[in-house]
């Protein structure tokens, strides 16, 4: 479990064990409940991480709303539901470059609009084969963005860099040269499914 979940976790349990004092059982189950699916929320599974060179790799566990080809680049979207991991881990190997957090609305994250009205954390990680932009952007359930990542850091593809609590949409600008390899529809896991790869 990350640590950030660890006041998620314990809290309940208090309130479980004060209520066991006083034997108010339902009280008890309750909180114990809602304990285990903190621990659920924040678990932060081992992956598998790819390693061969030109791969850009999902940022998110979840499900593939949106794939773009723009002028500024080729676009992917994936959102969160309360049920996946909600770690973020670094698409590519590189130094981030930028880190900028966007205050914003809580709207419903899978609205085409999200990406530039609600709250949000970009973070740019320039690699030595493209750079990547990778946005945290928060719905009507995530009440949080966590970025433990800062300017002049260097990131390993797949590392962790952060999370979004309760529900949320982490979207991936990429170069153009780059040919992406999943579908709206499509479940992919942070760290271990690849997203794009350099064209060669």
């Amino acid at each position: 479990m990350v640590k950030d979940g660890i006041p998620f976790v314990l809290v309940p349990i208090l309130f479980a064990l004060i209520f066991a004092f006083f034997s108010i059982w339902p009280g008890v189950i309750a909180f114990l409940l809602l304990a285990a699916f903190m621990a659920f929320f924040f678990r932060d599974p081992k992956r598998t991480i790819p390693t061969d060179p030109g791969l850009v790799v999902s940022a998110a566990d979840g499900k593939v709303t949106r794939v773009e080809s723009r002028e500024d680049g080729k676009f992917v979207s994936v959102f969160l539901s309360p049920l996946d991991v909600h770690i973020n881990r670094a698409p590519i190997a590189g130094k981030v470059t930028n880190v900028k957090l966007f205050k914003g609305k809580k709207a419903p994250a899978t609205s085409n609009e999200a990406s530039k009205t609600n709250e949000r954390n970009s973070l740019t990680i320039e690699g030595e084969e493209m750079t990547v932009v990778c946005t945290q952007i928060v719905g009507i359930v995530a009440r949080r963005i966590v970025c433990w990542s800062k300017i002049g850091d260097t990131l390993e593809r797949g590392e962790k860099f952060g999370l979004i609590k309760f529900g949320s949409r982490t979207d991936l600008l990429m170069p153009l040269s780059v040919e992406i390899m999943v579908s709206v529809g499509d479940r992919v896991k942070g760290g271990e499914t690849i997203i794009a790869k350099l064209i060669e």
